[in-house]
């Protein structure tokens, strides 16, 4: 019987110093207390891979959220506990650790959340989605960095595959269909044959899954470096029609999201800025359906209509030589994000300028005369007041005026004009 094999190298080669070096004192603290300790899941696959990573998730056979409480002290930290999924979570600095009781989870009914027991190790590698998912590396120090693969996920790793632990997975949590698509598309592997059947078969199962829980898998949609990719095999499987039907991953969107991720650099666009996208294209009543059926708070379901409405108006955005002041009367009172799609959407270069001109300047230049300096001047109480500052602010957007003392001139030579 050939050895297990260890991976304190990889766990020094691609896990930062620091945490590195905080597994084995963790590890110890845990063989102090009795308590085995292990490293699982995606940290697992990633080492295996040689992907370097932050994120540590630990699970202990015993009393995660004690463990936590007695770490807390040597970390200097926060804590957060979670008593009814036996979870603890420990922040400090810019690191994070995340604790859970080894359990079992059962299904009253599909789509259900899961009712938690206390378990064995094999119990929670069990539950868990993926084969490539549910490995796991010892970190007392008796047999530190010995890896435990009881479902073949080092094989699957390998092969580049796939794999859900059991026929009924998706029945049992249908979020597991999208968490499929990330991990095929992220890592660029491929659906093993019967886990891909089982997903087709499956499909009428996300219907069994809230809203809010489906928002929360496409949110780490968008979250993914090429989201599109996800996207386009989505609508390739019928997943993202499930979503709604309306919606396409086809080129148009593809291309859309690379210039998204051009615009912004180093910093990557947020979920709205790709929901605008996809927004962008679909109707009101579509955008109405979508946003309830994803619970979307009341901003990001802003943001999906305003997109979709400033394409209404793409024709007057898109004049040749539109002054200032009528650009900035189109978009004023969208939401940035979606004015900032509705540039990204369109291929015209004069509805492009414009509203780079809006979001860059015009929506920053107001008049420096307030409501109490037009009252002074002689302006009556009331409409307007409002009508003259407005008046102010698109002679200073199209530059007829530039001073204070131009806006006191400009405004008296109004009240003349009406006085007379």
């Amino acid at each position: 019987m050939s050895r297990p094999l260890n991976l304190t190298h990889r766990i020094n080669q691609h896990l930062p110093p620091y945490l590195a070096e905080l597994t084995r004192q963790v590890g110890e603290v845990a063989a102090r207390q009795g308590l085995p300790l292990y490293l699982v899941g995606g940290v697992v696959r990633d080492l295996l891979l040689g992907r370097p990573t932050r994120d540590i998730d630990l699970v202990v056979e015993g009393d995660a959220i004690g463990l936590a409480e007695h770490l807390l002290a040597m970390l200097d930290g926060r804590i957060t506990v979670h008593p009814r999924f036996r979870t603890a979570s420990l922040r400090w600095d810019d690191w994070r650790l995340d604790l859970a009781t080894a359990r079992a989870e059962t299904y009253s009914r599909p789509g259900a959340l899961p009712t938690v027991t206390p378990g064995s190790l094999a119990d929670d590698l069990r539950r868990r989605d993926f084969t490539i998912n549910a490995m796991a590396v010892y970190l007392r120090p008796e047999r530190y960095g010995q890896l435990i693969d009881r479902f073949g996920g080092r094989t699957d790793l390998a092969q580049g595959l796939i794999r859900v632990l059991h026929d009924a997975s998706y029945v049992d949590d249908a979020t597991r269909i999208w968490r499929t698509l990330r991990y095929e598309q992220r890592l660029d592997f491929q659906i093993e044959e019967r886990t891909l059947a089982a997903l087709r078969r499956d499909l009428d199962y996300l219907r069994t899954v809230s809203g809010d829980r489906i928002r929360r898998e496409l949110e780490l949609v968008l979250r993914e470096a090429e989201p599109e990719k996800v996207l386009r095999r989505a609508e390739e499987l019928g997943v993202l029609a499930r979503l709604h039907p309306a919606l396409r991953a086809d080129e148009w969107l593809a291309d859309r999201f690379r210039r998204a991720r051009q615009v912004c650099g180093d910093t990557p666009p947020s979920p709205a800025l790709y929901l605008a996208l996809m927004a962008y294209r679909l109707g009101e009543g579509d955008i109405t359906t979508l946003a309830s059926y994803l619970k979307l708070p009341r901003a990001l379901a802003r943001v999906m209509r305003d997109s979709a409405a400033i394409r209404l108006r793409s024709r007057t955005l898109g004049t040749p030589g539109l002054r200032p002041s009528r650009t900035y009367a189109v978009l004023h009172g969208y939401a940035p994000v979606a004015i900032q799609a509705a540039g990204l959407a369109s291929d015209s270069p004069d509805i492009a300028r414009n509203i780079n001109l809006y979001l860059e300047r015009l929506r920053y230049i107001r008049p420096t005369l307030n409501g109490d300096d037009l009252l002074a001047l002689g302006v009556p109480p009331g409409p307007a007041v409002r009508e003259v500052s407005e008046r102010l602010r698109a002679a200073r957007l199209d530059g007829r005026v530039s001073t204070r003392r131009g806006e006191e001139s400009l405004v008296r030579r109004w009240l003349q004009r009406w006085q007379a």
